[in-house]
C-alpha cells in the first residue's frame, strides 16, 4: 500500500529521519491497488529557467520581518512552499535564508492559543496554509522550536473542527465548507506525517464531511453539502481530501478527475483550483498526470505570461490577491516534478 506524498520520505540531499534507505525499498507493483502508475514527469530546462526566475523575484519581496503580502499568514505559507518544493530549506540552499526568516515569521505571528495570524489578522484558512508550511519546514528539519509552534496550531485545529466534520473561517466549531476544511487536512496530514499526533477520529470525521459535499450527478463537489453546483476548485480540493484520508481507490475519485479534466480550469479561482488540481492529479499518476501537467505548463510557460521580472500577474484571474500568490502557486505547479516537498511525495 502506498504512503503517497504526505509521507516525509525526502530525496537526495534533503534524506532524513522519515526516509528509508532506497537500498532497502522493496520494488513498487504499479499494477497493485492504492498505488499511483510511475510517474515520468520531468521538469525541462526551460521550466526550471521559469522557477529561478520567480523564486528570485519571491525572495526579492520578502519583507523585513521575513512575511510576504504584507504579513498575509497565508500567502507566506505558500511562498515558503514554492521555495522549499525546490530544495530550499531553513538556511540551506540560495534561498535558505529566506526561508528561515519566513518560518521564524510564522512562529512569530502564533497567538497563545496557536492561532496563526499575525499583526494583519487573518482566519482559519490562513491558519490552515501556514501550519501545513510549518509541518513541511518541521518535517525536512526537525527543528523542535517549528514543533512546538506547530503542534499548537494543530492542536487548535483539531479544537475548532465543528459537529460535522468541517471547518469554516472563525477558529471555532461552528459552520463548515470545502475551502477551509481541505486546507486544515492538508495541514493534519503534513502534521501526523512528521510523528505530531492527530487523532484518527478528526481525519475520519472531516472525510465524513467532505463526502457530504460529492455531487453524484455531475461527479464534482459543492462548496457545502446543500450548496448549487459543483466547481473545479472545489472538486481538485475534495479528491485531495479523499487521497489524504488514504482514500485512494474511492470510486468518487474516478468521477471527480472525470469532471476536473472536462471541466479544465475555474476562471474565477484559477490559482486556488490548480493548486489542489495539482496535487490531485499528481496522485492519480499515469496519462492523466503527464497530460495535466504538460497542459499547465505549456500555459504558465507562454509568451508573455510570465512577466520579465519573473512574477505571475494575471489581472483577469485573482488579481486581488496580487502577483506573490499567483507566481508562488505558478512554481508550486511546475514544482511538483521535483518531489522536494513532503507534500508532493508519493
Amino acid at each position: 500500500m502506498r504512503r503517497f506524498f504526505f509521507s516525509f520520505v525526502l530525496t537526495g540531499s534533503l534524506a532524513g529521519a522519515f526516509a528509508t534507505p532506497a537500498g532497502t525499498q522493496p520494488p513498487r507493483d504499479d499494477s497493485a491497488p492504492g498505488v499511483a502508475p510511475k510517474d515520468n514527469v520531468k521538469m525541462d530546462d526551460a521550466t526550471k529557467k521559469a522557477v529561478d526566475k520567480a523564486l528570485k523575484y519571491l525572495a526579492d519581496r520578502q519583507e523585513a520581518d521575513g512575511a510576504w503580502a504584507s504579513g498575509n499568514t497565508a500567502i507566506t505559507g505558500f511562498v515558503l512552499l514554492a521555495f522549499m518544493a525546490n530544495g530550499h530549506m531553513p538556511n540551506q540552499g540560495d534561498y535558505g535564508r529566506h526561508v528561515a526568516k519566513g518560518v521564524r515569521h510564522l512562529c512569530s505571528a502564533a497567538r497563545a492559543d496557536g492561532y496563526l495570524v499575525g499583526a494583519r489578522g487573518g482566519n482559519m484558512y490562513c491558519h490552515g496554509m501556514a501550519t501545513l508550511a510549518l509541518t513541511q519546514a518541521y518535517g525536512m528539519t526537525g527543528d523542535e522550536d517549528v514543533k512546538k509552534v506547530t503542534k499548537r496550531a494543530i492542536d487548535l485545529i483539531v479544537k475548532t473542527q465543528n459537529n460535522e466534520g468541517g471547518w469554516r473561517y472563525d477558529p471555532s466549531p461552528t459552520g463548515a465548507d470545502i475551502s477551509v476544511t481541505i486546507m486544515q487536512v492538508m495541514a493534519l496530514r503534513g502534521a501526523k506525517d512528521a510523528g505530531i499526533h492527530v487523532p484518527d477520529k478528526v481525519m475520519r470525521d472531516a472525510l465524513k464531511y467532505v463526502n457530504r459535499c460529492y455531487d453524484k450527478k455531475s461527479g464534482g463537489y459543492k462548496y457545502q453539502p446543500f450548496s448549487a453546483g459543483a466547481g473545479y476548485a472545489r472538486t481538485a480540493a475534495g479528491v485531495c481530501v479523499l487521497q489524504l484520508c488514504g482514500e485512494y481507490d474511492a470510486d468518487e475519485i474516478k468521477k471527480a478527475v472525470e469532471f476536473l479534466t472536462k471541466t479544465g480550469d475555474d476562471q474565477g479561482h484559477f490559482w486556488y483550483g490548480h493548486y489542489y488540481a495539482c496535487h490531485a492529479m499528481n496522485q492519480v499518476g499515469g496519462e492523466l498526470w503527464d497530460k495535466y501537467y504538460k497542459r499547465m505548463r505549456d500555459q504558465l510557460l507562454a509568451p508573455g505570461f510570465q512577466k520579465g521580472t519573473g512574477e505571475w500577474h494575471d489581472i483577469y484571474r485573482e488579481a486581488a490577491y496580487g502577483p506573490t500568490y499567483q507566481t508562488a502557486i505558478a512554481v508550486l505547479i511546475l514544482s511538483v516534478p521535483t518531489h522536494y516537498l513532503p507534500i508532493y511525495q508519493k
